[in-house]
């Protein structure tokens, strides 16, 4: 019961925050309202090359025609975005919109254990917003707690607050004492109890089960599970394994069963390797994976989302002299230092990358420099633009719906100007989104040129 009320409440303060999100234009458009969209160029998401020019269809918030044969019905209204590109709405594949990021360490920790649940939910509000305007129209969440992942996808399906569609998790899954178990580091006795299946913590198969069942109850578009230690956990290393075979298998067996895709966290080799043993959709990181599990990933067409953004702002903080507890720092510099060539190897292996940020590690609405860093690191642009395309709409079962520019798919599109396969930086200046039809941003009179 306790549960269904803090639902209602986090649904009413989303609800109520749509009061200082009143000038985003989410009534804009009518039903059926029919748009031109042009530009000097535009990738489709699938093509290895941008076509010339650009032009979209869209009618009633689905794609209506592209291309130059697009037959343009009578009161189309027309905008023209000049040399700009057009693409399909950017796909985050790791964020956590519900968790704040903040400079301040012990602050956010603070934080962390005093705004009520009402406060934090208006606090995600502000970041799906954010993250919306920066062209990300789809996310996979992977990880919230109080429900208010659940709330806040509900809230801005509904149209109450603006924000991308999100697939969500409800609880990411761990073991006692793991990265996904969040008592890990305060003293025993403070939360009341001992984390137990009801928060995404478990020990033996029958509790992996049981967990990604209640998961599911609560709403779960996927689970997502830690198999190793974090970066930002106090009381792991950060590539040790931390379910077992047998737990892993009984995870990914029950969410495959209930048809969920799942998601593992996992830096270190041994933890990735049993969750690509398991069938495993996605290893999330990877910083410290070997060629052999690279090999066994390729073969069995696992994902990797690598979440370049997420050490790079922590080596930032790093950098600047921000305090972290001395364990992160060092965790982080061990990542970072692997992450790069493990990267370069499987992209060399032809392994699937997937685009995805880790948002929360870094400034919600910084998502999009994810594409350079996978750009300096040797991907292709045209590459690095289609992981957050294509790529990610079939790691998150949507390709029928989303992640490129064809008829009768969803009218999720953005533009940047210039052209981003010739400076993949070109993503970090979105000056228009549309997602199913909606125009949310337009500052095409005001849009940087190259």
């Amino acid at each position: 019961m306790r549960k269904w009320r803090r639902c209602l409440l986090v649904g009413l303060m989303i609800f109520i925050a749509q009061a200082s999100l009143a000038q985003t234009p989410t009534q804009a458009p009518k039903p059926g309202k029919t748009y031109v969209l042009k530009a000097a160029r535009m990738f489709d998401g699938k093509s290895n090359s941008l076509s010339v020019p650009g032009l979209v269809l869209v009618t009633g918030g689905k794609i209506a025609g592209v291309g130059a044969q697009a037959a343009i019905p009578a009161g189309a209204e027309t905008i023209d975005l000049g040399d700009a590109t057009l693409l399909p709405g950017f796909i985050d594949a790791h964020t956590h919109i519900t968790m704040m990021y903040s400079d301040d360490w012990k602050q956010n920790l603070i934080d962390g254990l005093q705004k009520t649940v009402a406060e934090r939910a208006l606090d995600a509000s502000a970041n799906a917003r954010v993250t919306l305007m920066a062209g990300f129209t789809t996310v996979r969440d992977v990880g919230s707690s109080d429900f208010l992942d659940v709330g806040l996808r509900n809230a801005i399906r509904d149209g109450v607050v603006p924000g991308p569609r999100m697939l969500v998790t409800v609880h990411a899954l761990g073991s006692t004492g793991g990265h996904c178990d969040h008592s890990g580091g305060f003293r025993p006795g403070l939360f009341g109890r001992e984390t137990d299946p009801l928060d995404g913590v478990i020990n033996g198969p029958d509790q992996a089960r049981y967990a990604v069942r209640l998961d599911h109850k609560y709403g779960a578009d996927m689970i997502k599970v830690c198999a190793t230690g974090g970066v930002l956990s106090l009381t792991d290393d950060v590539d040790t394994p931390q379910l077992t075979q047998d737990e892993l298998n009984a995870i990914v067996d029950e969410a495959h069963a209930l048809r969920r895709k799942t998601a593992a966290h996992a830096h270190g080799n041994e933890g990735a390797k049993r969750a690509v043993l398991a069938g495993i959709d996605s290893i999330e990181h990877g910083s410290f994976i070997a060629d052999e599990t690279l090999d066994l990933m390729k073969q069995r067409g696992t994902y990797l989302v690598p979440t370049l953004i997420a050490g790079e702002s922590l080596g930032e903080k790093i950098d600047k002299g921000m305090y972290l507890p001395p364990a992160i720092i060092a965790k982080t510099r061990a990542a970072l230092a692997a992450r790069s060539q493990m990267f370069q190897h499987a992209l060399a292996k032809g392994v699937k990358i997937g685009f995805g940020t880790d948002a929360a590690v870094y400034q919600h609405g910084r998502n999009a420099e994810e594409f350079h860093l996978m750009v300096d690191l040797g991907m292709k642009p045209i590459d690095a633009l289609r992981s957050a395309a294509l790529a990610d709409a079939e790691l998150l079962s949507l390709q029928d719906k989303i992640g490129t520019l064809d008829t009768g798919k969803l009218a999720d599109i953005v533009a940047v100007p210039g052209n981003p396969a010739e400076n993949i930086r070109q993503t970090e200046k979105v000056f228009f989104v549309m997602k199913e039809g909606v125009i949310y941003r337009n500052d095409r009179s005001t849009a940087p040129q190259r």
